[in-house]
């Protein structure tokens, strides 16, 4: 990319940060614009941009764009605080997800897309993910119970990187099952990133929270340079994790859930992080999809795949979603609530520019398409419903009184995006 294209970049970063506090009371959302933005600027707009996807810079970006979110998110979620009064994200977490992802790849299977059993599971785990950045109004509007902002939470805090395991493990038996007379190498090349991932993980993450919590405890660490080294640790799990062939990604989740389960009172810059540099590096994320990907399924686009999206939008995630509240006591205007406001975003973005990159399956178009038109419908969808919904069900949950969706919980930080 030139330097004119960096100039144009640069000042649609400034012109949005100059009006989204003004911004924030509308429909409009951050990854709306930036998409919208980059599909301008790109070469199926203006080409003011040379945004290449296969370029290593983009590919590089969306690798440390993945590793952050996933430490950062998996760090900011309080397990102990899930397990005493979080009851309805764990429901979400471990029958809704699975659930969808059946569902999904149910739906893949009856609609004419050509996808063998093992493509249609790799399509549903990579949209599974939900992205509650793209619905910030939701999340942070205090007229939202508590509990169901933070069921919405949590579960996008968590779901990312219990999902990433399940695309690496489709994405290996499509690639398999489509290779004719390959050997049994993907198995063995599967277990190691599965297995040897979190492994990674866990050493890396205690023992920076330990090295970390120390040099603060003896006063040999200085509070600007705590910020620094959390962020080594990220990236420290990503690369111990390739070194020894397991998942630097995965790695990067689980160093992220003992890290920040360990040193719960230093994760502050995390979510500062978050809030400044993370949220550039998202923002970024979807001015290159809007550029260099969004362009990319204009020739793939047929009825098939806007139905799925659409499915994929509401049944395939609403009909798991009620089977996971049955027996809670929330009320079917909630149910309906935690069902709509699933967002696919920055996580299937990232899964479908890394993953698939690397799958050889015939139907990796197919997939990558499916992907873009869901996430382009998402964006503009729950972006647009996110403000008038959460001040509806904001209204609704007035008059509820006493109730199951009242009940006081604890809160925990979340990921910007608005």
């Amino acid at each position: 990319m030139d330097t004119l294209g960096f100039a144009v970049i640069a000042g649609g970063v400034v012109l949005f940060s100059l009006i989204s506090k003004r911004l924030q009371a509308t429909v409009i959302t951050a990854p709306m614009v930036f998409a919208a933005f980059g599909l301008v600027i790109g070469h199926a707009g203006l080409g003011l941009a040379d945004l290449d996807v296969g370029h290593g810079f983009i590919h590089g970006l969306a690798e440390l764009t993945l590793v952050l979110v996933l430490f950062s998110d998996a760090a900011r979620i309080d397990l102990r605080q899930v397990r005493r009064d979080h009851n309805l994200p764990v429901r979400l977490l471990l029958l809704g997800m699975p659930l969808t992802i059946a569902a999904g790849a149910a739906a893949a299977l009856l609609l004419p897309l050509g996808l063998t059993f093992w493509e249609a599971a790799l399509l549903a785990a990579i949209l599974a993910p939900t992205d509650a950045a793209l619905g910030q109004a939701v999340v942070s509007n205090p007229r939202v119970p508590v509990r169901i902002r933070q069921a919405l939470n949590i579960e996008s805090g968590l779901n990312d990187g219990i999902a990433l395991p399940l695309v690496l493990l489709f994405a290996s038996l499509a690639s398999e099952f489509h290779g004719a007379g390959a050997d049994q190498s993907w198995l063995v090349f599967g277990a190691k990133q599965i297995l040897l991932g979190p492994l990674a993980g866990v050493v890396v993450g205690g023992l920076g929270a330990w090295l970390i919590d120390r040099a603060v405890t003896r006063g040999w660490m200085s509070e600007s340079f705590e910020g620094p080294a959390i962020l080594g640790v990220a990236l420290m799990a990503f690369a111990g994790a390739e070194l020894i062939e397991g998942n630097g990604f995965i790695a990067a989740f689980t160093a992220g859930i003992v890290f920040g389960n360990q040193v719960r009172g230093r994760c502050g810059f995390l979510f500062e992080f978050a809030e400044a540099e993370g949220q550039l590096l998202t923002l970024l994320t979807f001015l290159i999809f809007g550029a260099a990907i969004l362009p990319e399924a204009a020739g793939g686009l047929t009825w098939s795949v806007l139905v799925y999206a659409g499915l994929s939008l509401t049944l395939v995630r609403m009909l798991p979603v009620a089977v996971s509240m049955a027996g809670t006591g929330i009320k079917s205007p909630t149910v309906a609530f935690l069902g709509w406001f699933g967002p696919r975003g920055l996580a299937s973005i990232l899964f479908a520019l890394l993953i698939l990159e690397e799958t050889d399956t015939g139907g990796q178009e197919t997939i990558l398409v499916v992907t873009i038109v869901t996430v382009t419908a998402s964006i503009l969808l729950h972006g647009v419903t996110a403000a008038p919904g959460a001040r509806w069900y904001g209204s609704l949950a007035d008059t509820m009184g006493r109730c199951e969706e009242a009940k006081t919980v604890s809160e925990m930080p979340t990921r910007g995006g608005s």
